[in-house]
């Protein structure tokens, strides 16, 4: 039985990779998520720690 190959998707827009751009189908998806990381758009929530700690 053969199972069809699976070709990798941008991650951006879901076409398919060029090897070029990789992981990216094109220069204008990789510049997309280039201006998201300069914007941070991509960041972990944190709980931000109370000011004073209870020691007892």
């Amino acid at each position: 039985m053969t199972t069809p190959t699976q070709r990798p998707t941008c991650v951006n827009c879901d076409r398919e990779v060029v090897a070029e751009y990789r992981p990216f189908c094109s220069r204008r998806c990789a510049d997309v998520d280039l201006g998201r990381w300069f914007n941070e758009s991509y960041t972990i929530p944190a709980v931000e720690p109370p000011d004073e700690w209870d020691e007892e």
